[in-house]
């Protein structure tokens, strides 16, 4: 017995064949369209309803459905119709105005030196709202800015070369230190006490502080194992530095070379410093280029000191801070690694070239 209306058969074209085939069998179609698919290729082999919604794995209903979008609109009644809601209020020219203002023009020297939300708004006359979701979608971040310096050094590739070289393949029996100063680390103490971390709000400190006094630190970093060798002193002059190379002297077995790559401070090049080293000739000097101090794996180092001690750390000596900062340069070597160096000197001095172009062609 024949249970309901007899179903309207599906002729399907060669043309809708290969469609449907091709969302059905395609990785990266919609789920939902490939289920779609595969009930009208199934439906119009001949498969009862009941069959089809089981091997699509979906009700009878869904399969009666798109049967009868399908026969009503062929192919597009298989797509998502529009979704209801509020029209588009953000026109492409919106979007193209507000980008072009932000890269290629800047608001009146009276009002800012950059815009804000506020300012693009009325400029473009569009809503903050809009502005806030177009920079956003287009990583345009007006408010930040970065500094940088280009290194006017005539031996720069040679230095670049000589540096990357020892880090990448460091000679056999040698050591390579990296070896710089933090200079005037102050000793600060707050002029009143912490009020610690509490749920819902930050560790609170006073904005003024009290200065007990500076100090410097000596560092060198061994390249391979990423442990330090650190001393204080109350000056950076050469005789402190020429003190701190006795110091590395010491802890450096007799047996091997050593490399030290250095910046450009005249401390590193004073006659007492360069008669100590006609002394020991085991020691070799390489330079880093000038303002190219990120060349030196010591400036990482100094950088995790300051944000994991000395930034918010109170210190209410200059013998306390000194303690402070030998103690941590003991824990670190206790779990040291060495950093990684991952740049060639040639995909340096090819960056670099690339932000000289870059730079060239600017037009601010």
């Amino acid at each position: 017995m024949v249970r309901g209306p007899a179903l309207q058969p599906l002729v399907l074209t060669d043309a809708e064949i290969a469609q449907l085939t091709a969302w059905s069998r395609r990785p990266k179609t919609a789920r939902a369209l490939a289920e779609r698919a595969a009930i009208i290729l199934a439906s119009a082999a001949g498969a009862a309803s009941t069959e089809v919604a089981a091997a699509v794995g979906v009700n009878r209903g869904t399969v009666g459905k798109w049967r009868t979008r399908f026969l009503a609109q062929r192919l597009d009644g298989l797509l998502d119709a529009p979704r209801p809601g509020a029209p588009r209020t953000i026109t492409d020219g919106d979007v193209e105005r507000v980008i072009r203002k932000t890269l290629e023009e800047r608001p009146p020297e009276t009002e800012a030196t950059h815009w804000s939300t506020r300012t693009m708004a009325q400029a473009a006359g569009v809503t903050q709202t809009a502005v806030v979701r177009i920079w956003h979608a287009y990583g345009l971040q007006p408010h930040r800015e970065e500094t940088f310096k280009l290194s006017t050094d005539p031996l720069f590739i040679d230095k670049v070369r000589d540096v990357v070289g020892l880090y990448l393949q460091p000679p056999e029996r040698a050591l390579v230190l990296c070896v710089d100063e933090k200079t005037q680390v102050q000793a600060l103490d707050r002029t009143a006490p912490l009020l610690p971390l509490r749920p819902g709000q930050p560790e609170r400190h006073t904005h003024d502080y009290v200065r007990h006094g500076t100090t410097a630190l000596f560092a060198a970093l061994d390249v391979a194992t990423g442990k330090v060798i650190a001393r204080c002193h109350p000056r950076h002059r050469a005789i402190e530095f020429r003190q701190f190379l006795t110091t590395i002297d010491a802890r450096v077995p007799p047996e091997l070379e050593v490399h030290l790559v250095l910046d450009n401070l005249s401390t590193h090049k004073a006659p007492t410093v360069r008669r100590w080293l006609a002394q020991h000739p085991r020691y070799h000097l390489h330079f880093t280029p000038t303002s190219a101090s990120w060349m030196n794996q010591v400036e990482t180092w100094f950088s995790l000191l300051t944000r994991r001690q000395l930034r918010r750390g109170v210190h209410r000596s200059v013998a306390e801070l000194e303690a402070a900062l030998l103690a941590y340069a003991a824990r670190s070597n206790e779990t040291a690694k060495p950093f990684r160096w991952t740049k060639s000197a040639d995909e340096i001095l090819q960056s670099v070239k690339r932000f000289c172009l870059h730079t060239s062609n600017s037009r601010h």
